[in-house]
């Protein structure tokens, strides 16, 4: 048996290149279309989760700077106290003309911590809907060590603030003094100095976790 392939005409073969090319920048086309709304949906999500953040940090950063500025006046005070009834002790004073000085001063014989609201949320979410793996590597970096910061200042006010101050004896000494009854001066100025302590550490605290919260700010403005 003869089988004779059909010839095809050379606009045949134009044609059908032409479709085919077609076709092939067609689906080109789509997959490059595709991938540029994902990157701009990408880079929008990540505007916006970091124009959150920024957000949250900023008020949380204020938070920061006027709790430190607030303990920073009462820590102050406590030291004027302490400083005044060292003096009348190492003068020799009696007890009972220290005690008056100390009730004269009582009101400045409170332990009174300000501590900021830690807002994580925008974070979070940030994270949650995966929008933080879209922002820039640099950025990114100093968003997670501004909130990494803020989880162990929240560890250390839940368990490790209070650990170097007797507060039972503190609360004793003045319900005492408030009541007009005199306390043992050397006894009251070693309470005095473990609230001394509590501030000052709290204060240095709240120093070390502005720092990272500036640098992430710093960043965004740039």
């Amino acid at each position: 048996m003869h089988f004779e392939v059909p010839k095809l005409e050379k606009h045949s073969l134009r044609e059908f290149a032409k479709h085919y090319l077609m076709i092939v920048l067609s689906i080109l086309t789509a997959l490059g279309l595709e991938q540029w709304i994902e990157r701009i949906h990408h880079h929008h999500a990540a505007e916006y989760a970091s124009a959150q953040i920024d957000a949250e940090l900023r008020d949380t950063l204020k938070d920061v700077l006027e709790a430190q500025e607030n303990n920073a006046q009462r820590l102050a005070s406590m030291k004027a106290l302490h400083e005044a009834i060292a003096a009348d002790v190492r003068k020799g004073l009696p007890d009972s003309d220290i005690n008056k000085h100390i009730r004269a001063t009582n009101t400045q014989f409170r332990l009174s911590l300000d501590w900021p609201t830690l807002s994580s949320q925008a974070w979070d979410v940030a994270v949650a809907n995966q929008s933080a793996t879209w922002i820039d590597a640099e950025k990114l970096r100093k968003y997670a060590a501004a909130y990494a910061n803020q989880r162990e200042m929240s560890s250390w006010m839940a368990h490790d603030s209070l650990v170097a101050i007797n507060a039972p004896r503190m609360v004793e000494l003045r319900t005492r003094i408030s009541l007009g009854k005199d306390v043992d001066p050397m006894e009251f100025l070693g309470v005095l100095q473990q609230m001394i302590g509590t501030s000052s550490e709290t204060i240095d605290h709240l120093k070390h976790a502005a720092i990272p919260m500036q640098a992430a700010l710093a960043t965004s403005t740039n």
